[in-house]
C-alpha cells in the first residue's frame, strides 16, 4: 500500500472527484459512513459522542459523522472550534444538514467521562505551528480522561516529518482514511495515534496505481502476492540450503531462536555453524539442523564448502572477539552468496568500516537503532535518520532493514516499507535472532532479498501479536514468538 504525501492526497481527491465522477460533498459522505461504520464496530450505542469539529473538510466528515450516527440512534453533541464564517463550503453544508437531536455545546468542562470525543479539527495536510483557538482545546482534550478516536490524524499532526515539538491530540484510536499517513508511523508523535485502523474511502484506484511513493506500507494483500507456491512433487534440495553462523560460548540460546526461525521459513536444509562446545544444545533443540562445528568457544572459522549454501545469517551470539573479526573478514572476502548480517556482525562492520566494501550485494543488514548509529553516525531527527539509512542502502546495493515498531526496510532505490505487524512487547532479548534465522531461511528458499525482508519482518511481527494475544504484552517472551510463526499465507488477524 502506498502512502501519498500531503500534495497527492489532495491530487487524489481531486481526481476521484472528476474521474469518477463524484461531487466533492457526496465523496465526504461516502467517507463518513465508513467513519460511523468503524465508531458503531468500537463504540457501543448507549456511550455519547461529543464530535470536536474544525472548519476545514476533516471537520465536516465530522459533522456528516455525527447525522449518520444521530440517525442511528447514538446521542450526538458537537463542539465547533470555529463559526460559521470560517468553515469550507462542505463542511458549512453538513453543519446546516444537522438534525435537531444533535446539541451544539460551546465548552468540554462537564464532559461525561463515559462520552468518547471524536476529534475532527484537522487531518492530513495540516502544516506549521498549531495555534489558538486549536492549541489550547487540544491541551483540553488531553487533560480529560475520555477516550478520543481521531479521524485520518490526530489533530495538530503534520502528515510526514516533524512533529517533534507539535502540540497533538493523544488518541485512543486513528480511523486513517485509505492509507496511512507517514507521520503516524514514526516515532516523533506515534504514540499519539493509539490504535491505527485504515479504512476505505473509495479514492480512485487509478490514481493510486498510477502515481508512484517512495514510501510503502505492508499489508497482507502485498504479503499474500509475494509468496510463492510449493511444488506438489517437490523435494528438500529445490528450497535451498540455509547456512546460520550463530553462537559461541554461554550465547547458544541466540544460535537456537536463529535456527528454529529458519526451520519454520520453509527452505530445505539449514546447517548451523557453532562452537563444538555447544553441539548438544543444538542437537537437542533443533534436530532437523545439520551442525558445522568450530573448534573455538567462538566463531574462529569459515565452514567448508561455503559455495555449496543459498544464502547465510551471521552475527547473532558471535562476539566480538578478534578470531571472530578475522573470521568474519576472510567470509566476507570469500563468499559470493547473499548474506543476512545482524547483531556482532553489524558491530564488527562498525569497528571496521572498510569491512563494507566487501559485503556481497543483495545482502541484508538488520541493525536496531543502536547499531545502526555505530554503523552511520548519529542523526538530526527521523527525516535525516531515513536519508542516512537510505544512503548506506545504495552504497553497500543491499537492503536495510532498521528493528523496531513499524520496522523500516530500506531499498537502494530510496523505496522505504514501513511493516504493519509487531507490537512493543517483542523489545526482549532473543527476538532480533529469531528475524535473523528466518529471513536467512527465507533467501535460502529462493526469495530475493526486498522480498525476504519484507516476508521476514512480518510473519516475524504476526507472531509476535499472536504471541501477545497468547500470553500478554510483557509476559510474551522469544520463545512464544518461534512457535507462532506460520510463514504460510498472511492473516487476517487483525493488530
Amino acid at each position: 500500500m502506498k502512502i501519498f504525501t500531503d500534495e497527492q492526497i489532495k491530487e487524489a481527491d481531486r481526481y476521484t472527484i472528476e474521474n469518477e465522477p463524484v461531487s466533492s460533498i457526496d465523496l465526504m459522505e461516502r467517507a463518513a459512513l465508513a467513519i460511523a461504520e468503524q465508531i458503531i464496530e468500537n463504540v457501543d450505542r448507549r456511550t455519547p459522542l461529543i464530535f470536536v469539529v474544525g472548519c476545514g473538510n476533516n471537520g465536516g466528515d465530522g459533522l456528516a459523522t455525527a447525522r449518520i450516527l444521530s440517525l442511528k440512534n447514538y446521542n450526538c453533541s458537537v463542539f465547533l472550534l470555529y463559526d460559521e464564517s470560517r468553515m469550507s463550503n462542505e463542511c458549512l453544508i453538513n453543519f446546516k444538514r444537522l438534525p435537531d437531536n444533535v446539541k451544539i455545546i460551546d465548552n468540554l468542562d462537564n464532559t461525561d467521562k463515559k462520552a468518547v470525543i471524536v476529534d475532527t479539527i484537522s487531518g492530513a495536510g495540516f502544516y506549521g505551528d498549531v495555534r489558538e483557538p486549536a492549541k489550547s482545546l487540544i491541551a483540553k482534550i488531553n487533560s480529560l480522561k475520555n477516550k478520543v478516536i481521531s479521524i485520518d490524524l490526530p489533530s495538530g499532526m503534520k502528515t510526514g516529518y516533524g512533529n517533534s515539538e507539535q502540540t497533538v491530540i493523544k488518541a485512543n484510536m486513528t480511523l486513517a482514511l485509505e492509507f496511512p499517513k507517514l507521520a503516524t508511523l514514526l516515532p516523533e508523535a506515534g504514540n499519539a495515534v493509539g490504535k491505527m485502523k485504515i479504512i476505505h474511502i473509495g479514492l480512485s484506484c487509478q490514481y493510486k496505481n498510477q502515481n508512484e511513493s517512495k514510501y510503502h506500507y505492508v499489508d497482507k494483500t502485498l504479503i499474500n502476492r509475494l509468496l510463492k507456491k510449493r511444488d506438489k512433487f517437490s523435494y528438500k534440495n529445490i528450497y535451498g540450503h540455509a547456512l546460520l553462523i550463530c553462537g559461541s560460548r554461554n550465547m547458544t540460546g541466540a544460535a537456537i531462536l536463529a535456527a528454529k526461525a529458519c526451520l519454520r521459513s520453509g527452505c530445505g536444509l539449514l546447517t548451523v555453524h557453532v562452537s563444538a562446545s555447544e553441539r548438544s544444545a543444538l542437537q537437542i533443540s533443533c534436530p532437523s539442523a545439520i551442525l558445522s562445528l568450530d573448534s573455538a568457544d567462538m566463531f574462529s572459522q569459515i565452514p567448508e564448502n561455503i559455495e555449496k549454501y543459498s544464502a547465510a545469517g551471521i552475527g547473532c551470539g558471535t562476539g566480538t572477539q578478534p578470531e571472530t573479526a578475522t573470521a568474519f573478514a576472510q567470509l566476507l572476502k570469500s563468499v559470493n552468496i547473499p548474506l543476512v548480517i545482524d547483531a556482532d556482525a553489524i558491530n564488527l562492520l562498525a569497528a571496521n568500516k572498510s569491512l563494507m566494501n566487501l559485503i556481497p550485494k543483495n545482502s541484508i543488514l538488520t541493525p536496531h537503532l543502536g547499531e545502526l548509529k555505530r554503523l552511520v553516525g548519529n542523526w538530526n531527527n527521523e527525516e535525516d535518520k531515513h536519508r542516512k539509512v537510505t544512503e548506506l542502502s545504495a552504497q553497500l546495493a543491499s537492503v536495510i532493514v532498521l528493528k523496531g515498531m513499524y520496522t523500516s526496510i530500506h531499498l537502494p532505490d530510496g523505496r522505504i516499507y514501513f511493516n504493519s505487524t509487531g507490537n512493543s512487547g517483542m523489545a526482549k532479548g532473543g527476538s532480533g535472532d529469531i528475524l535473523t534465522g528466518l529471513i536467512t531461511g527465507l533467501m535460502a528458499r529462493g526469495y530475493g532479498s526486498f522480498e525476504s525482508a519484507l516476508l521476514g519482518v512480518y510473519f516475524h511481527g504476526l507472531a509476535g501479536d499472536r504471541a501477545k494475544n497468547e500470553y500478554g504484552i510483557e509476559s510474551m517472551n522469544s520463545m512464544d514468538i518461534v512457535n507462532n510463526l506460520f510463514c504460510n499465507r498472511a492473516s487476517n488477524y487483525d493488530c
